[in-house]
């Protein structure tokens, strides 16, 4: 009876995949599986395949089948999913398949299996890329805000800037009166510069007379006046 199971199985799967399964034996063949990449895979590579190898024991379906996992020759690696790496994993997700299918033909129903348990390692993969991106994202945003948010307030913060504070204060302060000082000394010396270039004729008008000596240039220019105040003295 396990034969003729076999037969009728083979037959039914040549349906489903004309173009996928090939011959190896009698109780032998292989399936090409090709893989739909995760919607949200921004990495740009071809679909990838899987081949299922199928042989039949002389028991089957009462004993499970002898499978074998592998990838066309000279395939291109696909950055999501990698055999060598994958391949006991996979075979290991298609264990519970067999147990509960054991007994009735099972290889259509592990061929399902194959290619969603794969295709989900990708989609873990892309998810883990993109949470990545997401904290490292989150990350330089916090960081960013941390900014603008200044040092947390609290007394010992508070007491440390207002004594930065009265520094800064007393440091403005004296820079300030040094500045003013400054001023009033060069305020100061500029205006007795002035002052010694004044002709006697200004010095007499701004009552200034007594701090300078007339030239004898100027003797002309003084008020008739003063010059007969001078005679009758």
């Amino acid at each position: 009876m396990g034969r003729e199971d076999q037969i009728e199985e083979r037959e039914v799967l040549e349906s489903i995949f004309p173009d996928e399964i090939t011959d190896l034996s009698d109780t032998s063949f292989r399936i090409s599986i090709t893989l739909d990449a995760p919607e949200n895979d921004q990495q740009e590579a071809e679909p990838p395949i899987l081949l299922l190898e199928v042989s039949y024991p002389e028991e089957y379906p009462d004993v499970a089948p002898e499978l074998e996992i592998s990838v066309p020759p000279n395939a291109p690696r696909h950055p999501r999913l990698n055999i060598n790496e994958d391949h006991d994993r996979l075979l290991e997700a298609l264990q519970p398949t067999i147990e509960e299918n054991m007994g009735m033909a099972m290889v259509f129903t592990l061929v399902s299996a194959l290619k969603e348990s794969a295709e989900l390692l990708m989609a873990e993969r892309v998810n883990a890329v993109h949470a990545e991106k997401e904290m490292e994202a989150a990350m330089a945003e916090e960081e960013e805000n941390r900014k603008f948010q200044g040092t947390t307030v609290n007394r010992e913060t508070f007491l440390a800037w207002l004594e930065r504070f009265k520094k800064e204060m007393e440091e403005e302060k004296r820079l300030r009166e040094e500045k003013e000082a400054e001023e009033k000394k060069a305020n100061k010396k500029a205006a007795v510069k002035e002052e010694k270039k004044l002709t006697g004729k200004q010095l007499w008008e701004r009552g200034l007379a007594g701090k300078a000596d007339f030239d004898e240039e100027e003797q002309d220019s003084i008020p008739a006046a003063v010059e007969k105040m001078k005679i009758a003295a």
